[in-house]
């Protein structure tokens, strides 16, 4: 694919060694092994998501026999798991095949310039602190979706009057010590539902203070069809088995929640009431003013975060913060929340592409103001791609799916000597085009960067994710030629 007059570096450069880009080397060495790659990390270190967060039960939100690669399956029996079994099971995968000879630290990418003349992208990078440029014919983002660097900027009243310690879970600082002291946690997802229970364990009490509650599921960590699988299927189909059930029961039980709202609505409600202590009731603090997946869904394994307010350890309270004081949280409604120490766990804050300065010819191009061909590729970026995951399933899901698309992709162009494939959305199609959000959540996080995220619509190839089941459908027989202007 390489052009003689042209001397690449790469034929492709990997930004980012994170659960993405490891799943994106393994598909290219076993589908074009023919191409040179390599994996730039800014990091010091492999795991994004995974090694930047450092707080207490820290885990996946998803099941592991879905977000584990397809290539390398998860092998421990529990479904959910700590974010440093997680890390290691990637070292064993990255190792296993030959991945880690490819990722060089410390290499933090800043910018990006597309030449059409030359049909290559010049990388700016800073590498071990020099500046410093290569060239690839194809750049794979696997940068995830949010700032590393910079967390959600939320007004709190008065937080700068707090005397005590502030934390965010970005940036959880490995000298905090909250042994026998009271902590409030200032938020409702995910994170927050994890850290209440890990914190409880050490702290003398901590506080979930919510402004809106949250859906909490319980999910245990082995349910009984797994152990079912587990006795009666042959060894050798039993992690088939239990991925396929994790593939077709999320997705009947999201289905669900979304054909039928109120039922689905009463029957989580009636499952969280059969786990709550007496002193605390649905509503206000467990009934949502949204439906069921309209948000990010939290579970908790085996119901920790449950056992921790049954065991009085912990405590959930529900208003508006008035203030910030010297000593804790004031509620509109009087009610003060007496704490050591305030988690500030509300959110992230949403970056595509890393934040690298994109640029075609010289010319600027803002991701936010372009659409995305078959969630993989905006329009008149020639030769990138992106990976986006799910809201409702695992990213790995997502990641693999467009891993298998670029690779196909990669095979038909070597094919047929081509060089180039630019996302073109034509008049027609953009004139009959209705805009949708790309991740189809009302959270707070995401309507703060609905300025920021690129665009989709309701026309063929330039809709949203929807399911694995279409995106690896269409990863394997969709079209690709269509939107597309392939270029020799």
């Amino acid at each position: 694919m390489s052009d003689e007059k042209l001397t690449l570096d790469f034929d492709i450069v990997i930004v980012g060694a994170g659960i993405s880009g490891i799943n994106f080397a393994y598909r290219l060495q076993e589908r074009n092994p023919e191409l040179s790659f390599i994996i730039l990390e800014g990091r010091d270190d492999i795991g994004g998501t995974w090694n930047l967060f450092q707080y207490p039960g820290i885990r996946s939100d998803s099941d592991l026999y879905t977000f584990g690669f397809p290539w390398r399956p998860w092998q421990e029996r529990a479904s959910i798991a700590e974010g440093d079994k997680i890390i290691a099971y990637m070292r064993e995968c990255m190792t296993m095949y030959g991945i880690d000879k490819r990722i060089h630290f410390r290499h933090q990418v800043k910018s990006a310039d597309w030449s059409s003349s030359e049909k290559a992208w010049t990388l700016s990078l800073n590498a071990d602190g020099k500046d410093t440029a290569m060239k690839s014919r194809f750049v794979l983002m696997c940068t995830g979706y949010y700032d590393y660097t910079t967390p959600l900027q939320t007004v709190i009243p008065g937080l700068e009057n707090f005397k005590g310690r502030i934390v965010h879970p970005q940036f959880w600082p490995k000298d905090l010590d909250y042994a026998d002291k009271d902590m409030a946690i200032i938020g409702s997802g995910a994170t927050a539902i994890t850290l209440l229970p890990a914190l409880a364990e050490k702290a003398r009490h901590v506080t979930m203070v919510q402004r809106s509650p949250s859906y909490v599921l319980s999910q245990p960590r082995e349910d009984g069809l797994e152990r079912l699988i587990r006795a009666w299927v042959p060894t050798r189909w039993v992690h088939a088995a239990i991925r396929f059930k994790w593939l077709a029961v999320p997705f009947l039980f999201i289905n669900f929640c979304r054909l039928l709202p109120g039922t689905a609505k009463s029957l989580l409600q009636k499952a969280t009431k059969a786990q709550l202590p007496p002193q605390l009731t649905v509503d206000p603090h467990f009934n949502p003013r949204y439906n069921p997946f309209e948000q990010r869904m939290c579970f908790c394994p085996d119901g920790d975060f449950y056992r921790a307010l049954r065991k009085g350890k912990a405590s959930v309270v529900t208003g508006r913060i008035d203030a910030v004081t010297a000593n804790g949280i004031r509620l509109d409604d009087g009610r003060e929340i007496l704490t050591d120490i305030i988690v500030t766990a509300t959110g992230l804050k949403l970056r595509i592409a890393g934040g690298i300065n994109l640029t075609v010819d010289g010319t600027h191009l803002n991701p936010n103001e372009k659409y995305m061909w078959k969630n993989i590729m905006l329009e008149d970026m020639p030769n990138l791609f992106y990976v986006i995951g799910y809201v409702d399933a695992s990213w790995t899901l997502g990641a693999d799916a467009t891993a298998q698309l670029v690779c196909r992709m990669l095979k038909a162009m070597a094919k047929k000597g081509q060089l180039a494939a630019t996302p073109r959305m034509d008049a027609a199609t953009r004139a009959r085009g209705h805009d949708q959000p790309i991740l189809k959540l009302t959270s707070t996080y995401i309507a703060a960067a609905k300025d920021t995220l690129p665009k989709v619509c309701d026309q063929p190839q330039w809709q949203g994710r929807t399911t694995y089941f279409r995106d690896i459908w269409e990863a394997w027989f969709g079209n690709i030629n269509k939107g597309i202007v392939y270029s020799a």
